[in-house]
C-alpha cells in the first residue's frame, strides 16, 4: 500500500523529503500546498508533483492525500497539525513539535482518538548510526557513562530568516539544541534537572545557548548550540573506561566516523551509509499502514507523563531558567516567552530548573 503524501508549504527542507521519497516504494508525493497559488504550481511542475493547491486548507481538503509533511516554522506546527488531523490526515511534523507542553499533549490526544499517526521528524534517529551508538553505550563500551557532550552550530546572518523570529518560536535552542537534547535523552533516558544560559540576539531569540542536563546515577550531559559559530557538530560519550566520539551525529549526510577508545585501544568504527530521510519516510509509511511502530512516538515528543522531559520541555525548562538567575520549576504551561524579554545582546546567568510534567515565513 502506498501512502499518498502532501507537502504543506514549499519550504527548503522539502527537497530532502522529495529526494528521499524517490527511494521509498511505500511513499508517493502527490500534492503540495502554498499560500501562493503560483508558487505552488511552479513548485509542483519543477518537481513532478501531480497537484498544486493555493492554500493549506485546500491541500487538507484533497481526498487524494492520505498524510501531510509539515515543515512550517515552529510556531505554526500545532495549528496546522491539528487542522491536518481533523481532516483525517496522518502527520509527519518537523522537529521540535512545540515548546508548549499542553500543545504536544493535545495533538497526540487527537491523533490517538482519530487513530492517526503523528510523528516528530528527528531524522537522525532513523540513521543506523544512532542505533549503533546506543548499542555501544548500552553494552558498556566506555564503561559506566559519566558525561555526555553535544554541540551543533552554524552561522545564520539573515535576520529575516524564520529561525530568527521570536513570534514563530525561533532561536538556536529550538532549531539546533533540540538535536542535542534528543540525542542525550535517547542515550541516557530522562533528566531530573536542567540548567540553561543564553545569549539573546537583536531579534529577541537566543543566538546561542548552553545547557546542562542532570540524569540519574550522576550522569551529566552538556550541550551548546549557536547561530554565530562555524558549522560544527559533535557528540562525545565519556565513561570511566573510555570514550566514544561521534563526528557527525545530527547531519549524517556529512562525512564522519565513530572513534571508540577503551583502555589503551582506539578503534574506528564504520557505520553503513544510509539516507536518514528515506528511513524516516519508510517508518512513517509503515506506521500509517499499521505495519510498524513509529520510531519516534508520543513518549519522545511529550516525555513520560510523570516527568515531561521531551526536547520541547527540556528546552523550555532550560530557557525559562536562564533569564531569571534563580531556580525555576516549569509547569504544564511553561514556555520560552522569557527569552523575548531578555533584550538583545544580553548574556544571562545560568540556573537550574526541574523538568515539569510535559513538553518539548515560509509558503
Amino acid at each position: 500500500m502506498t501512502l499518498r503524501l502532501g507537502l504543506l508549504s514549499t519550504a527548503r527542507i522539502n527537497d530532502a523529503i522529495v529526494a528521499a521519497a524517490g527511494d521509498v516504494d511505500e511513499i508517493e508525493i502527490v500534492a503540495v500546498g502554498s499560500r501562493d497559488a503560483g508558487r505552488a504550481e511552479s513548485y509542483a511542475r519543477e518537481r513532478g508533483i501531480a497537484a498544486a493547491h493555493g492554500s493549506y486548507e485546500a491541500l487538507l481538503a484533497d481526498g487524494e492525500v492520505d498524510a501531510v509533511y509539515i515543515p512550517l516554522p515552529n510556531g505554526l506546527h500545532h495549528e496546522w497539525t491539528l487542522a491536518a488531523l481533523e481532516a483525517g490526515k496522518h502527520v509527519l511534523c518537523e522537529k521540535p513539535y512545540s515548546r508548549r507542553p499542553s500543545e504536544v499533549e493535545e495533538a497526540f490526544d487527537l491523533a490517538e482518538r482519530s487513530r492517526l499517526v503523528l510523528m516528530e521528524a528527528f531524522m537522525f534517529r532513523h540513521h543506523p548510526q544512532a542505533a549503533k551508538v546506543k548499542e555501544l553505550v548500552g553494552e558498556g563500551a566506555v564503561g559506566r557513562v559519566r558525561v555526555v557532550r553535544a554541540t551543533f552550530s552554524f552561522v545564520l546572518e539573515d535576520m529575516e530568516d524564520v529561525r530568527m523570529s521570536a513570534i514563530l518560536d525561533g532561536g538556536s535552542l529550538m532549531d539546533l539544541g533540540c538535536y542535542c537534547v534528543s540525542g542525550a535523552r535517547y542515550l541516557m533516558g530522562e533528566p531530573e534537572r536542567v540548567i540553561g544560559e543564553q545569549v539573546v540576539g537583536p531579534t529577541g531569540v537566543d543566538s546561542a545557548f548552553h545547557g546542562t542536563l542532570r540524569f540519574p546515577n550522576d550522569v551529566v550531559a552538556q550541550f551548546d548550540c549557536s547561530f554565530a559559530l562555524p558549522r560544527y557538530q559533535r557528540l562525545d560519550v565519556v565513561g570511566d573506561a573510555g570514550w566514544l566520539l561521534v563526528d557527525a551525529p545530527w547531519r549524517t549526510d556529512w562525512e564522519g566516523e565513530l572513534l571508540l577508545r577503551h583502555g589503551d585501544h582506539l578503534n574506528r568504527i564504520e557505520v553503513p551509509p544510509a539516507d536518514a530521510y528515506a528511513l524516516e519516510l519508510a517508518n512513517f509509511a509503515g506506521a500509517a499502514a499499521g505495519n510498524a511502530e513509529p520510531l519516534l512516538s508520543r513518549s519522545d515528543a511529550v516525555g513520560p507523563m510523570d516527568s515531561g522531559t521531551s526536547p520541547g520541555v527540556v528546552a523550555s525548562a532550560a530557557a525559562s531558567a536562564a533569564p531569571h538567575g534563580r531556580p525555576s520549576a516549569p509547569s504544564a504551561g511553561s514556555d520560552l516567552s522569557q527569552l523575548r524579554a531578555a533584550g538583545p545582546g544580553r548574556t544571562r546567568s545560568s540556573c537550574s530548573g526541574r523538568t515539569g510534567r510535559a513538553s518539548g515565513a515560509r509558503s
